[in-house]
């Protein structure tokens, strides 16, 4: 496995060579994945990097840096929002990293990433918390990652029966007290929702849904990012959502989320996506345009 040694956001980054992709893992913060590009287009980083985007808590300023991160769910501070600004430990074995937080004794939990390849290509990332405390705790992993700009979202929510006849409902969305459904970023069609990152929009948005299937994407600049993920039975927060986009003028997060289950001490949550690149030259935010152009390579 190649690895080398960079600056991404004025943070120190070991960047590891995963089969077709490259991963950057920040040593200093986290665990985080800050940097992600294909061999084909290295340059191009599809995280969002933001350095001076910060918020206050009782802890201090949580920063959220940009990249790819974990947290449990449902969203709450400061729990959330705990500091993870000192260094992680990474761990290597074969073509297998581990990226481990430090405890966060607070919140009775610790969280480490494992990133390998897949072979399927691109890698698979395992997302796990841990119950450092002494009593149970119900959580949920989710997985967020902050996109470069300029992009959209696609969340699919195909129609399925859920009784013979069609006569119970099978879909539902998830909408958060500062959006507004007439927002232009946002999209509804039969079979998806997108979301749009428009640099000068005002406001934040943010939609959530159960996918079907299981993944979602970000496309920008002839590029998509796409997260596939195993969908658990199980109760899931936020009204039942295993993927959920927020778009600022700032960015767009990307995420997926975990059942909600209760963890006994020294019990561990997992969360796993599959993490692809792929290239794609012209798609749009239209139903056609992603039967036609994407779903095809997503079933490869």
């Amino acid at each position: 496995m190649k690895v080398e040694e960079t600056q991404i956001g004025g943070l120190k980054t070991r960047c590891f060579y995963l089969n077709d992709v490259i991963v950057g893992v920040p040593t200093d913060i986290g665990p985080r994945i800050i940097y992600l590009a294909s061999r084909s287009k290295p340059e191009f980083n599809l995280f969002g990097v933001l350095p001076e985007v910060r918020t206050s808590t009782v802890e201090g300023f949580w920063s959220i840096y940009g990249g790819h991160r974990l947290w449990s769910s449902p969203e709450a501070k400061p729990r959330s929002y705990s500091l993870d600004n000192k260094p992680v430990r990474i761990m290597t074995s074969g073509d297998t990293v581990t990226v481990i937080g430090n405890p966060e004794v607070e919140n009775s939990v610790q969280k480490r990433m494992i990133i390998s390849p897949s072979s399927e290509g691109g890698v698979k990332v395992v997302h796990s918390i841990e119950n450092i405390g002494r009593w149970p705790i119900e959580l949920a992993c989710w997985a967020l990652s902050v996109m470069t700009k300029n992009g959209f979202a696609i969340i699919p929510l195909n129609p399925s029966k859920v009784d013979e006849e069609g006569l119970l409902p099978d879909r539902h969305i998830t909408l958060w007290p500062y959006t507004d459904m007439s927002d232009k970023r946002l999209e509804f069609s039969d079979s998806y929702i997108f979301v749009k990152q428009d640099p000068v929009a005002r406001g934040p948005a943010k939609v959530g849904a159960m996918a079907n299937p299981s993944w979602t994407v970000y496309w920008v600049d002839g590029t998509a990012f796409v997260k596939g993920f195993y969908r658990k039975k199980g109760e899931y927060p936020d009204f039942g959502c295993s993927v959920e986009v927020y778009t600022n003028a700032d960015m767009l997060e990307l995420e997926t989320v975990g059942p909600l289950g209760t963890l006994n001490p020294g019990e561990s949550a997992e969360h796993i996506e599959m993490w692809r690149i792929i290239e794609i030259e012209d798609l749009a935010p239209e139903p056609e345009s992603v039967k036609s152009k994407l779903e095809n390579l997503l079933a490869k």
